[in-house]
């Protein structure tokens, strides 16, 4: 028989049997408890964090593997801020604070975590793409507006920091 792909959208380190895995595993034949102990082993560095899975199941063994994706750019940017509730102020409002400000070397740490996910060619344009969801979350980068840090990386400024 065909393998069967499960997708799921779980906190990470706190998957359960419940909606939606518990419901679409059972049909599957697999052994629900270890599939979720699996998962909250992978996903568990990813705490506080809702996480894409793919579980795909062999109907005809019974078996399954696990793939973890990364979690959504913005709320990498988030949890690089310390900011652990959702942000209840417009983003990029004229005379509204800045939710944070994210430092060159957290942007770019996060491109390097995001990647392969990405559609950017390398890593230069990885960090611009960073930059432009803390435009749009409302956060600084490097202490200035966004807009200034991409043309500042696009110049080649932070080319050291970049490698």
């Amino acid at each position: 028989m065909a393998k069967m792909t499960i997708p799921a959208m779980v906190e990470g380190g706190k998957a359960s049997a419940g909606v939606p895995l518990g419901p679409a595993l059972g049909p599957a034949g697999v052994n629900i408890g270890q599939v979720i102990a699996a998962i909250n082993e992978k996903t568990k560095d990813f705490a506080g964090m809702t996480v894409p899975v793919k579980v795909i199941v062999d109907k005809a063994t019974r078996t399954f593997e696990i793939s973890v994706g990364t979690p959504p750019t913005s709320g990498l940017v988030k949890r690089e801020l310390g900011l652990s509730s959702p942000v209840k102020e417009e983003a990029g409002a004229k005379g509204k604070k800045a939710i944070g400000n994210l430092t060159a070397e957290q942007c770019v740490k996060i491109a390097r975590m995001k990647q392969d996910a990405m559609l950017a060619r390398d890593l230069k344009a990885a960090v611009k793409e960073v930059a432009g969801t803390c435009l749009s979350l409302g956060a600084t980068v490097d202490g200035k507006n966004p807009r200034d840090f991409i043309a500042d990386v696009a110049a080649g400024k932070y080319d050291a920091k970049i490698k």
